[in-house]
């Protein structure tokens, strides 16, 4: 009998690396690191240690101190490591520079979610525009992928063979970008004629950070059955779905995610895809309620709302996940201070709707618990923009 061979590849080992500054203090930097382990697993490799240090000002070099790389690369050569992840973006002198002493792949955090973004694309239209948002972050690093120029010394002769086949492939990467602009401009053009053609119905889109659960409550809402799991980044293409909830019709889109440090190439490649989110008449903002840092993820979604020109348009905050929510529950000798932490769910509850008025309700999409109410409350806003946009179709309510 021959012996079965297992041709399945081994996952990556991967190190992550965080930097504390004045914009980041070391418990944020914690849980950031926490989600680029995710955006980690996301992409198939495996984190297996996470390293910070304190800088005021990056390293124009190596971005972090000396001592630091040279701790990360004994790591590197001692435990079998494939992978070194930044969670900062690196210029093409830094990212050359750390390859050169750590001699492994390095990938920065705009490398890595493009990466997710490519791994994730099904469509012609995804794939084009992660390709396009590839090429721009590739441009500027094409030097340091040409190890034998750092052999030329001098300035005599510097331009060399070396020197010609960089010029020539910065410009067989910029004819690319052309094209694929140009075939983005086609395929934004056929998006924008089915908007049209789905004449003036009533659309609700839905937006929030990755892995809030946007394809669970559209799942739920049009009763279909669109890719849902515990991964970032699971929805890239926009589904638009017709609902109807009581007697009235209404299309309802989930986009992709949003995420903190989201490449700007990315959101730039992605704007035709996120024209539904600008052009919906009703934007229900899902946020993971059970998530600890929820409210800057509410904050980093309303900050590239805003970068997109969606700002104006009538939003709900749909809290998911109210089954997942935990909190610390004080005792009551305990005299310091309550933090967030520390709120019970109702405390949070009333919180929130104090702050947005009638604005926001609380839900959990996978046990269904509050869904009628939410159901209730999107009837209701529907109905009101379908009575001024329909003044004379009375009969429908």
């Amino acid at each position: 009998m021959p012996k079965h061979i297992d041709t399945t590849p081994k996952p990556e080992n991967a190190v992550l690396v965080g930097v504390i500054n004045q914009e980041q203090d070391s418990k944020q930097v914690q849980e950031y690191l926490e989600e680029l382990a995710f955006l980690t697993e996301t992409a198939g490799a495996i984190p297996v240690k996470k390293f910070t240090q304190k800088v005021n000002i990056p390293n124009t070099r190596t971005f972090i101190g000396e001592g630091k790389l040279a701790e990360i690369e004994y790591y590197v050569k001692d435990n079998d490591i494939d992978l070194v992840i930044f969670d900062d973006d690196l210029s093409p002198t830094q990212l050359r520079n750390i390859e050169k002493v750590l001699q492994c792949k390095l990938l920065d955090r705009t490398n890595l979610i493009l990466d997710i973004f490519a791994k994730r694309a099904q469509t012609a239209h995804a794939k084009t525009q992660v390709e396009l948002a590839q090429y721009e972050y590739l441009l500027p690093r094409l030097a340091g992928m040409w190890t034998h120029l750092e052999r030329q010394r001098g300035g005599i002769g510097l331009r060399g063979p070396g020197e010609t086949e960089i010029e020539t492939d910065r410009r067989i990467v910029r004819d690319k970008i052309a094209r694929l602009k140009e075939q983005l401009k086609k395929i934004d053009k056929q998006k924008a004629n089915q908007r049209k053609n789905r004449g003036k119905m009533i659309r609700v889109a839905l937006v929030g950070y990755t892995n809030v659960g946007k394809s669970t409550i559209m799942n739920m809402l049009s009763k279909s059955d669109i890719f849902a799991e515990n991964k970032l980044f699971a929805t890239l293409d926009t589904t638009v779905r017709k609902v109807v909830i009581g007697n009235l019709p209404f299309l309802l889109s989930d986009t992709v995610g949003f995420i903190r440090k989201l490449p700007h190439s990315i959101v730039e490649s992605f704007k035709s895809t996120l024209d539904e989110v600008r052009e919906s008449d009703i934007l229900l903002h899902v946020v993971d309620i059970s998530h600890p840092n929820f409210e800057e993820q509410i904050q980093v979604v309303q900050e590239t709302l805003k970068e997109i020109g969606a700002v104006d348009t009538e939003s709900y905050i749909i809290f998911n996940k109210i089954d997942a929510y935990t909190y610390d529950k004080k005792d009551e000798d305990d005299l310091t201070p309550k933090t967030k932490a520390n709120f019970s769910l109702e405390e949070l509850k009333k919180t929130w709707m104090a702050k947005n008025n009638e604005h926001c309700i609380f839900i959990s999409a996978k046990h269904k618990e509050n869904v009628d109410i939410f159901k209730q409350m999107l009837y209701d806003k529907v109905k009101e923009i379908h009575a001024i946009r329909y003044p004379y179709n009375d009969f429908l309510y």
